[in-house]
């Protein structure tokens, strides 16, 4: 109802509700990121008042990116089948009540249940799934665009709340660090009900920059089983571009939300540098991020996509490498955080954008279901081994270097994949 109401208001006013969809699922992206996020501010105050190690929690951590990763092909199907607003609100749900809940935990196995599943599956409903869908669904024109802001949400989400948190956490103790992240959850998953729709169709709208001259068919009803991502793995896994695209998202994740996101205050305090200026740092990559993919989506609307990805992954690549010689002084660190936030995850617009190309719009969503799998799966890779290599060499270095090796070997296998030709995958039928 609320929705039949808004969107002839916003009609009326030359804005196409289009636009209040992109809204929603900006929110409700940050969010989820932002709680997925939260757990790296936490690693010094759990191991002092538990005596848990760096390698201990972060196999929580890397549980959670894993399960987060894995949800994203089940995550289209379920959109499909139960829709936006449904899944919205119940990952919303779950992601604040694990958060809440970790807050009377004893023990650590309660934090890989809460921390590592329960967040897992909560964030992985509304990954970056979630905006390949609404962008795909929603906009005909400027879906790069749509794209980036809506990837932007994401990874800034992750880092914007980091701040706020550790300063929660130095006056009030790390429990109370969770309200924030717990509150933004239950209003977007307010607004999610009350507004979010699944098709423009649902409203006797076109998607934004349809050809009105084109008969506006919409999508015949599919059923699909939630066996259909595994079919559907099966088939792409014949090809040589899904493995591309899979294994330099795999590094993506190798080289962001594992390693610096999880590890970077922890870093940052092996030089000395105390947890909040740590964190600000974090948030001026978010920042930087912010800018650097609605950039990319812009400029992936414009030029050769995997010419993009190649500097992406080369620049992340050298900034890794300069990072352990950046002696962490406020000159190193803005340096760092300005080259690397600006592709933090700027990699995610292009590469979406060649998996719609390679694989059909209609498979697009599923399809990057399993490739985001690969970034998650990578993010957990680093999460557990930059832990482990900090309690036993008792240095985070190894880590960033190999970090910075993959990223150069990524950018050299995207340069080198072929061109988008036609679909390798045929229109989903009825």
């Amino acid at each position: 109802m609320f929705a039949h109401t808004l969107s002839p208001w916003m009609q009326r006013r030359g804005i196409h509700f289009a636009w209040a969809i992109l809204a929603i699922a900006f929110l409700t992206m940050l969010s989820s990121a932002a709680s997925l996020g939260l757990p790296g501010a936490f690693l010094q105050p759990l191991g002092k008042e538990f005596g848990w190690t760096a390698d201990q929690i972060s196999s929580a951590m890397a549980l959670r990116f894993v399960l987060f990763g894995l949800m994203g092909p089940f995550a289209a199907i379920l959109m499909e089948r139960y829709g936006l607003r449904t899944i919205v609100c119940t990952a919303m749900l779950l992601v604040a009540t694990g958060l809440l809940l970790a807050t009377r935990m004893t023990a650590l196995w309660q934090l890989v249940l809460l921390w590592g599943v329960v967040l897992g599956v909560g964030s992985g409903l509304t990954a970056l799934v979630l905006g390949a869908v609404v962008a795909t669904r929603w906009f005909e024109q400027r879906r790069g665009l749509a794209l980036g802001l809506l990837t932007a949400s994401s990874a800034t989400g992750q880092l914007v709340f980091l701040p706020l948190a550790t300063w929660l956490i130095d006056r009030y103790g790390w429990r109370m660090a969770v309200l924030p992240a717990v509150t933004s959850c239950l209003l977007v998953a307010g607004l999610a009900f009350c507004f979010l729709r699944n098709r423009p169709q649902d409203l006797g709208l076109r998607a934004y920059g349809a050809n009105p001259h084109v008969p506006d068919t919409p999508p015949a009803a599919t059923r699909m089983g939630l066996a259909e991502p595994i079919k559907l793995l099966g088939s792409v896994s014949r090809s040589g571009i899904f493995w591309v695209l899979f294994g330099t998202f795999f590094v993506c994740g190798l080289s962001t939300s594992g390693l610096i996101q999880t590890h970077f205050i922890s870093l940052c305090g092996d030089y000395g540098l105390a947890a909040l200026p740590a964190a600000s740092v974090l948030a001026m990559i978010g920042a930087f991020d912010f800018v650097g993919t609605i950039l990319s989506g812009w400029l992936s609307d414009r030029y050769d996509n995997r010419k993009l990805l190649f500097w992406y992954y080369g620049l992340r690549g050298l900034s890794l490498f300069w990072l352990p010689h950046s002696e962490f002084t406020l000159y190193g660190l803005s340096l760092f955080a300005m080259f690397y936030g600006l592709d933090w995850v700027a990699t995610v617009p292009p590469t979406v954008k060649l998996v719609t190309a390679h694989f059909s719009k209609e498979r697009a969503g599923m399809v990057f279901g399993w490739v985001f799998a690969g970034h998650q799966i990578g993010s957990a890779v680093a999460a557990y081994g930059a832990g482990l290599t900090r309690t036993v060499m008792f240095s985070y270095s190894p880590a960033l270097y190999a970090a910075g090796a993959a990223c150069l070997v990524a950018a050299t296998a995207i340069i080198l994949s072929r061109a988008p030709g036609k679909p390798l995958l045929q229109p989903l039928r009825a």
